[in-house]
């Protein structure tokens, strides 16, 4: 059950900046309608981000020239300050891509907009990534099983609270004695833990790595065990359909060759990371780079399960099947 409390704004610097880092129409990459007879075929995509490391991969292939490397002509990436702004822009045909995760691409392909995952981002092993339950050394809590029927800062219909789910799940709290408190905003529901205004709270790594370098306690994360969170590349099936599919083969071409380099030597690529994610100084040098995984579908065991939990959570407007062959994400 779901309650409702309002909290103060946290003015906080780090983890204001670290707030971020955590968590169909008419295409607007028009170019890449086939190609006449003899005139060479415009390759560009515009790909929607979040401050977020899924798309560190991204980045390096941008500023390393890697689009181009690829065949590409033009690679836009837009940065979203929310998920709700970046699936507006989705929905809407103004990005052909999004990092994003099944939550946010299982809800565009419920309201009517065709969905392809095209790969995994992060997670495709349960060490790549990572989200938890962590609590203040003040809460007196030590395990999973002492959050029972107490309440744990979350947002709904998020990777943050289907990963609490099955963490408190497997630690055999009932699913009546799960009691998640609606914290939107990343930083207010870190302080609102870290003050003890909730018992605990769940967060993306970035947090997670603020909190202990802080003093918090980590309950419990999601690293270890059966692998429950993944971030994908979604893309608007219209706008492949419309031509776009040379474009994105080649936009897999670069994220595999930044995956090379980052996983070769990730330290080199500490910089960008600070500054595009906007990792604040306290974790900045500290923040463990993830390896990042080339460019493969989700798999079902990935997806269904996240379908089957929104649905009984009554997040999905439409029953939305997925096809792991293909990628396609779409209302039934």
């Amino acid at each position: 059950m779901l309650t409702r409390r309002k909290f103060t704004q946290f003015a906080a610097a780090s983890v204001a900046a670290l707030g971020a880092f955590g968590i169909a129409g008419c295409s607007s990459s028009g170019d890449e309608s086939p190609a006449q007879d003899g005139e060479a075929q415009t390759l560009s995509m515009k790909i929607g981000t979040l401050q977020t490391e899924d798309s560190l991969p991204f980045w390096i292939a941008e500023a390393n020239g890697m689009y181009a490397d690829a065949g590409l002509d033009t690679v836009e990436i837009i940065t979203f300050q929310s998920a709700q702004e970046l699936s507006t822009a989705f929905a809407a045909g103004e990005i052909d891509g999004a990092m994003t995760d099944a939550q946010v691409s299982a809800a565009l392909a419920a309201s009517g907009t065709a969905v392809n995952l095209a790969w995994v981002t992060l997670g495709a092993t349960p060490d790549q990534g990572r989200f938890g339950i962590m609590t203040s050394p003040e809460s007196g809590i030590t395990s999973l099983s002492d959050l029972a029927g107490k309440g744990i800062g979350v947002g709904s219909n998020t990777v943050p609270e289907y990963v609490m789910d099955r963490l408190m799940e497997a630690a055999g709290v009932p699913d009546d004695q799960i009691v998640g408190e609606e914290i939107k905003k990343l930083p207010v529901r870190y302080e609102s833990m870290a003050n003890n205004q909730v018992a605990a709270a769940a967060l993306p790594g970035s947090l997670l790595a603020l909190g202990e370098a802080s003093g918090m306690v980590l309950l419990a994360d999601d690293t270890q065990g059966d692998n429950i969170s993944q971030s994908v590349f979604a893309v608007n099936q219209s706008w492949i359909d419309g031509g776009g599919q040379a474009a994105l083969d080649a936009v897999r071409r670069a994220w595999d060759a930044a995956v090379e380099a980052v996983n070769a030597d990730p330290e080199s690529f500490r910089a960008l990371l600070v500054e595009k994610a906007s990792l604040p100084e306290l974790v900045a040098d500290t923040y463990p780079i993830s390896t990042y995984p080339e460019a493969a579908l989700p798999t079902s065991e990935m997806v269904d399960p996240v379908l089957e939990w929104m649905k009984a959570k009554g997040y999905l407007t439409a029953d939305v099947s997925y096809d792991a062959m293909k990628g396609a994400l779409a209302a039934q």
